[in-house]
């Protein structure tokens, strides 16, 4: 272990991010930490708001240590899937992913035993993704810790600190960016160097800085918008932004979203949003091209405007408060521009009925078979 941190410590991040500000150095402490817990099983926390660069964090050392354990899983959006999958299906997932092979359970409690039966002195590293404080997962790893062989790491990321109390952890990492590093943050997804060359230019960016709360989320989202605007264009957003109250950060997410250049473009954010988390690029792309939509470049600058991203399995993937920040402006769309009305003893579908159906709650259902009903 010993050998594998050193060596560790000596490579550049395996970036989990396009522009890792700030990020090696707490890559460095946290395994440090687990150096000095390897002969036992070491459990770590990684705290801090929505968008505060948790699972950068988390990936960031999960890349680097990974390769030193045979069993090893990492769940992303581990609140998300529960609320949408159930504990059952997080229990086939991690231990799939440890004992890889698909595994099948019947059962919750099937499941817990099956954890302390099949992983029992085994050494393993496990990071769930944004757990909340009810995650069933968690409580059954906690309660098994005692099975698990030395050298085994458990790592969790939350935003909810009320969770640490009920779970012991060895350590705790909050995460947030200084002054400094929100400053360089921004300045690479604005102006695509450390920092501005002019200073007009150096001052929006801290004044900029200073609304978005350190939030790397918020950084790259607002930087990228900004990247090669003028300066009549960043006064422009300076003015929004001191329109929004403070720490009304899907507000401030909501400058990138009216920007896009076109309705077709807010649209297709909006359907993603509603229907295509989680799906995989080709079947989004097919599905929206046969409704008159041209999904492949937009999704192209959703992806360059930050608003959603494309994972190694090639999954549209969408961060959670991106997410909430469409649905609300989904709930805010008018009664009237979201209803299939009946004209003329015919339903007429709206050009925002598709998203009128998601909220109605109905998330699992597949946008061709909605539209085939019409």
């Amino acid at each position: 272990m010993d050998k594998i941190v050193k060596s560790v410590l000596n490579l550049q991040v395996l970036t989990a991010t396009k522009f890792p500000v700030g990020l090696q150095s707490r890559v460095e402490d946290v395994i440090r930490t687990i150096k000095n817990k390897s002969s036992q099983v070491c459990t770590i926390a990684i705290c801090g708001m929505d968008g505060s660069g948790k699972t950068t964090l988390a990936k960031a050392i999960y890349r680097q240590i990974h390769g030193s354990f045979t069993e090893k899983s990492f769940m992303e959006d581990i609140a998300q899937v529960s609320r949408a999958r159930g504990g059952v299906q997080l229990k086939e997932q991690l231990l799939s992913d440890v004992l890889k092979t698909k595994v099948e359970i019947d059962s919750v409690e099937m499941g817990t035993s099956m954890i302390r039966k099949r992983l029992s002195g085994k050494r393993v590293l496990i990071v769930l993704d944004e757990v909340d404080l009810y995650c069933p997962l968690l409580i059954d790893l906690w309660e098994s810790r005692a099975w698990f062989g030395e050298g085994t790491v458990i790592i969790i990321t939350t935003r909810d600190e009320g969770l640490l109390k009920i779970h012991q952890v060895d350590s705790v990492f909050r995460i947030k960016l200084n002054d400094n590093e929100s400053l360089e943050l921004l300045s690479w997804h604005a102006f695509r160097e450390a920092r501005p060359k002019e200073e007009y230019y150096f001052v929006l960016a801290r004044i900029v800085v200073a609304y978005c709360r350190g939030l790397p989320l918020v950084l790259e989202v607002i930087g990228t918008y900004l990247y090669e605007r003028t300066k009549e264009e960043w006064n422009r957003i300076l003015l929004r932004l001191e329109s929004i109250a403070l720490n009304e950060v899907p507000q401030i997410l909501k400058i990138s979203f009216h920007g896009l250049h076109s309705e077709m473009e807010q649209d297709l954010f909006l359907d993603v949003c509603s229907f295509f988390v989680g799906k995989g690029r080709a079947y989004v792309t097919n599905i929206l091209n046969g409704c008159g939509v041209d999904a492949d470049s937009g999704i192209r600058v959703l992806i360059k405007r930050s608003l959603i991203k494309v994972k190694r399995n090639n999954k549209i993937g969408m961060h959670p408060l991106i997410q909430e920040m469409g649905r609300e402006i989904i709930r805010n769309i008018s009664e009237m521009e979201r209803q299939v009305r009946f004209v003329d003893g015919e339903y007429v579908l709206t050009d925002n009925s598709v998203r009128l159906f998601f909220i109605c709650g109905f998330q699992n259902f597949s946008l061709k078979c909605f539209l085939s009903h019409f």
